[in-house]
């Protein structure tokens, strides 16, 4: 059968452009169709322009400790500066993306495509349709919004951006990456921001010592925290929001953010008609190679819901075309994967928390806390935290987890040993670099505590 396409992919961001691009070098005739803007979440409204305004947000942190090494620092903040920074740069890697696709001759069609059988689509605008030997579902995610009265007056993640100004105040729901990654903003920005979580700490799912640890940090630059508690319903007050509580309790914010999770984009699709099968999550169902439940149809990146990260879609969307276009079989590992948390402080992570080692025989485990050589100057009482989870007498790393100044770079350098299978005994024969706070890892002597029979020894 003759297709208009070897290759229709849906959605241009990381995990879509890798695959087209890379399909597209290998020979194939490939289309990709995106009816936002080439990049996706990462660069248009996620990791890129997130860090960005992370970046801003430090400053404050910087100028608090200036004099203490002798400057005297006077300085204000534009938010509309901030604004149009952000946007000349994601122009700017928006057009990096497209000249990407183009040069291996990759056509960019604006559309919204829906899924019509296992190897066709429909162009909603263009209202023409398209066949393709192979489709690929790289549409991603969006925010989570809560079913609540007055949900639409508050923003999320894609709005939060471009907001025409700045609250005096705000109030940010979620206990996620992106909440506290928000909260680290517009605090650092001086707004007055409140974080709601329904649990009892932050970052489920971390190792305990980087929650408390990064709570600290946040409580310290001035976030108020609120756990156990919900936003039950939102109504306009004047210029503000007032949200009511689950604990009875009703307050009035300059804005208010929901930062609950990501969705997988499935919804419209036109999956359902192809045969599609979907996760109980709704996310797109597939196997180790990216395959759906439909030979001809595969899926990468947060559609898939494995790992909601930029580095995994990428690399899936690589694999995929390795798998399909190049006669190169290959399966993404995602048992090891480094991921950071660019809140204030900053938390870098692989591997295993203590908590998950614990179950997996006797371990040892290294833990060092001490203020940023940055801070030693000044009053500042925040401390950094260095943790690494060993099995016992110098065997194999199983996790590393850091917070503070520099957390991300050190664990993806972290990463690559530890993807090697290294020990203990490996990280002491490096030797330490001084001052820094990454010789910590390598200089660590007896454990801190340790786990015998699943009992906590120590500590």
């Amino acid at each position: 059968m003759t297709y208009d396409y070897d290759l229709v992919v849906i959605g241009a961001g990381s995990g879509g452009v890798r695959a087209a691009r890379m399909a597209a070098t290998y020979g194939a005739k490939v289309a990709i169709v995106e009816e936002f803007r080439v990049g996706g979440t990462c660069v248009i409204r996620g990791c890129v322009p997130k860090k960005l305004y992370v970046y801003a947000s430090r400053f404050k942190d910087l100028f608090d400790v200036a004099g203490s090494f002798g400057w005297q620092v006077g300085a204000s903040f534009d938010w509309l500066t901030l604004v149009a920074a952000k946007e000349k740069e994601i122009t700017r890697l928006e057009n990096g993306y497209t000249a990407n696709l183009e040069k291996p001759g990759v056509e960019i069609i604006k559309d919204r495509a829906v899924v019509t059988g296992p190897n066709s689509v429909h162009l909603v605008r263009g209202d023409r349709d398209l066949s393709a030997k192979y489709l690929l579902i790289a549409t991603g995610a969006h925010p989570n919004i809560p079913h609540i009265p007055g949900a639409e007056l508050a923003i999320t993640s894609n709005e939060a951006f471009d907001l025409p100004e700045l609250p005096h105040s705000i109030l940010i729901e979620g206990g996620g990456y992106i909440a506290v990654e928000f909260a680290t903003i517009f605090a650092g920005l001086g707004v007055n921001t409140t974080l709601i979580y329904r649990g009892d700490c932050i970052l489920r799912g971390f190792d305990e010592d980087m929650r408390r640890g990064l709570e600290a940090g946040l409580t310290e630059r001035g976030v108020k925290l609120m756990y156990q508690t919900t936003i039950k319903a939102l109504t306009r007050a004047g210029d503000d929001i007032s949200a009511s509580f689950s604990d009875g309790v009703t307050a009035p914010y300059g804005a208010v953010m929901f930062a609950t999770g990501r969705v997988p984009n499935v919804h419209g699709l036109g999956l359902d008609k192809a045969g599609v099968e979907l996760t109980s999550s709704g996310a797109v169902k597939v196997d180790a190679y990216s395959q759906s439940t439909v030979p001809s149809i595969y899926a990468v990146g947060d559609v898939t819901g494995r790992a909601q990260l930029t580095p995994v879609a990428i690399r899936e969307g690589q694999y995929f075309a390795e798998t399909v276009f190049n006669n190169n079989k290959q399966a993404v590992d995602h048992s090891l994967i480094p991921t950071a948390v660019f809140s204030e402080p900053e938390l870098g992570v692989i591997g295993l928390t203590e908590r998950e080692a614990a179950t997996h025989g006797d371990i040892d485990v290294f833990v060092a806390r001490f203020r940023p050589m940055m801070n030693t100057l000044s009053a500042r009482t925040e401390r950094m935290v260095l943790k690494l989870i060993t099995e016992k007498d110098g065997g194999k790393v199983l996790g590393c987890h850091i917070l503070g100044p520099g957390a991300a770079e050190m664990i993806q350098l972290v990463a690559i040993p530890m993807g090697m299978g290294a020990s203990k005994a490996d990280f002491d024969r490096a030797m330490a670099l001084h001052p820094s706070a990454a010789e910590e890892l390598v200089t660590f002597k007896a454990p801190t505590y340790t786990y015998r029979n699943g009992e906590k020894v120590g500590g």
